[in-house]
């Protein structure tokens, strides 16, 4: 009888993630569910008057509470990145070298915003919409104890799961984009490559970037 221990592990990292495959910018799960992820620009509330900030607020719940279907916020943050700014800086400070005052005028500039940012830990902030598409929109019946199985393959082609998934996720999608325009914040759904380099990072995540941090919040409707 063959020792289990002796046994080599031949499954790989993908196999034990839920993501089957991202087509069509939209997110194919392994159980047939699927989502598309929208990103939402920011606004700076601390800069605005009281009256402005109290009507960003009614109109944000004023969005939630017209929402018929539920939508996951995930908010990232993450160390902002500015080494290709200090490249910038260090190529201009080459390119001035002749003029030995303005060299060491963006030398120090270069120094003062490197230490800045890792003194005061400077964080980037995106913010994104999921908008889900349930297994149960396929006519999949959950078995018992399904919850606790991974699925190991999808329950319908995946030609058939992307064409209920858009149906279904698109005009959610547009709502969501008109309802955020009213709030003078900008949206755009992420395509294959980008939803692919935000799985990346968030499955990679020491490896990507130090620091980083994600906070997910389900928001249903009202």
């Amino acid at each position: 009888m063959t020792d289990p221990a002796q046994i080599p592990i031949r499954s790989t990292t993908q196999a034990h993630l839920p993501v089957e495959d991202i087509k069509n910018d939209i997110v194919i799960m392994k159980d047939g569910s699927a989502a598309l992820v929208i990103e939402v620009s920011a606004v700076n509330f601390d800069l605005l008057s009281e009256r402005e900030q109290d009507a960003i607020i009614y109109s944000y719940g004023a969005l939630l509470n017209s929402l018929t279907f539920p939508i996951q916020i995930l908010i990232r943050s993450q160390k902002k990145d500015i080494s290709s700014y200090i490249e910038l800086l260090e190529k201009e400070e080459q390119k001035k070298a002749h003029d030995q005052l303005l060299s060491a005028l963006i030398k120090d500039y270069r120094i003062f915003v490197a230490e800045t940012v890792k003194k005061n830990n400077v964080l980037d902030k995106k913010f994104y919409i999921t908008v889900p598409f349930s297994s149960l929109e396929l006519g999949v019946a959950p078995a018992i104890g399904a919850s606790f199985r991974r699925a190991t393959k999808l329950p319908y082609s995946m030609d058939y799961i992307l064409e209920k998934a858009k149906n279904s996720l698109f005009p959610k999608r547009d709502q969501i984009m008109r309802l955020f325009a009213r709030l003078g914040l900008k949206s755009r759904q992420l395509n294959n490559d980008q939803l692919t380099k935000l799985f990346y990072e968030i499955y990679n995540e020491e490896r990507y970037r130090l620091g980083s941090k994600i906070e997910a919040k389900p928001v249903g409707t009202k």
